[in-house]
Parts: structure tokens; C-alpha cells; sequence
């Protein structure tokens, strides 16, 4: 104690601007700053790109007129409106997707990688999972991305429900990447380059 209390007397005597900004002490202070720096920078960027967010910036729907719009395209809903989509971020937007889209929602499909809802559960981001009773079938496959047995009976039944739809319904496409494995079969131009062929008005996201 008695030894500790010279130390402290001793620094109190001592010029306090080389020990706060001399030598090592310095570097490890700015070291530190900038690694503060750069991690709030990283979480910054992260959270503009995640999902939701993204989704919420692109759609917004007037609950009162039972508006959508969809950037510069306005689209009135009647409970007509379907969902599809495939892709590593699909998940998150779909679970975005219904929760602004309430009960205009009927119906939806998407093909997501093997394993993901378990991925997210385990990192707690409950945020990009669906609800119980979410109005939206999940397809889990293509592993390793590659195209695989699942990821065809999940594009079989993104075909099905696209096929049923009639020139009254709207058809909500989320795409996340290139969607290699659910779209077997088309290449990359196709996937975004055209809507899908059917009756119903497509709106790619």
C-alpha cells in the first residue's frame, strides 16, 4: 500500500504531457481510436446493407389507401399481393416484407440456403426470421451453393404459385445475388433482366 502510494505521488509530481501523449502509451491510444473508429465504421455499413433496412427503403405502403410504392411506382393493393424469392438475404427481406405488408399478403415462396434458419436462430437475429404463422412457405437447399434436389422443388413451387396468378394479383420478386440455384436452369440475364412470365404485374426487388 505504502509503495503504491509513492507510485501515486510520484505521478502526481510528474509532467502529465509526456505520459499521456509520449511514446507508447501514445501509439496504443491512437491505435485504439482508430480500431474504434474503424469497428463503428464496419457496424455502420453493415447496418445499411442488412436486409430490413434495405427493404423499408425501397417499399412503403399507406395503410389508410392501401398504397403500395415501390420506389417511383405506386400499386394499389386488395389483397392480391404474392411473394417470391431466392437468394442468401431473401429471408431476412421476406420477414421484412410481411411485416410491413400485414394481411395484403396471401401467399408466398422462397428457396434460401441450406441451413440459414438455424444459422440465425443460433446468432440470435430474430429480426430475419418469419413468424409461426408466417404466410410464407421457406424452401432450404441448394448446399454448398450448388443447384440440388431442393432447390428444384423450391423453384417448382415459385413456378407454381407465379403460374396461378391472374392479371388482378401483383407478384412481389426478392432477389438477393444472382439466385443461381432456385433460378436452375436461367442464366443470369434472365433472372434480372426480364420479370417473370406471368399474367400478374411483377415487381422486382
Amino acid at each position: 500500500m505504502a509503495v503504491a502510494l509513492q507510485v501515486l505521488r510520484h505521478l502526481a509530481r510528474a509532467p502529465s504531457g509526456p505520459l499521456l501523449w509520449g511514446g507508447p502509451l501514445a501509439r496504443l491510444a491512437s491505435s485504439m481510436a482508430l480500431a474504434e473508429q474503424a469497428r463503428q465504421l464496419f457496424e455502420s455499413t453493415v447496418g445499411a446493407v442488412l436486409p430490413g433496412p434495405m427493404l423499408q427503403r425501397a417499399l412503403s405502403l399507406d395503410p389508410d389507401s392501401g398504397e403500395l410504392k415501390v420506389r417511383d411506382r405506386s400499386f394499389q393493393l386488395r389483397q392480391n399481393l404474392y411473394l417470391v424469392g431466392f437468394g442468401k438475404a431473401v429471408l431476412g427481406m421476406a420477414a421484412a416484407a410481411e411485416e410491413l405488408l400485414g394481411q395484403h399478403l396471401v401467399q408466398g415462396v422462397i428457396s434460401v440456403p441450406k441451413g440459414i434458419r438455424a444459422a440465425m436462430e443460433h446468432a440470435g437475429k430474430q429480426e430475419m426470421l418469419l413468424k409461426p404463422h408466417s404466410r410464407i412457405q421457406v424452401f432450404e437447399g441448394a448446399e454448398d451453393n450448388l443447384p440440388d434436389r431442393d432447390a428444384l422443388r423450391a423453384a417448382l413451387a415459385i413456378r407454381q404459385l407465379a403460374e396461378g396468378l391472374t392479371a388482378d394479383d401483383l407478384l412481389l420478386v426478392l432477389i438477393s445475388g444472382w439466385g443461381t440455384a432456385a433460378a436452375h436452369g436461367a442464366d443470369r440475364h434472365q433472372c434480372h433482366g426480364r420479370p417473370l412470365p406471368v399474367p400478374a404485374s411483377a415487381v422486382m426487388m
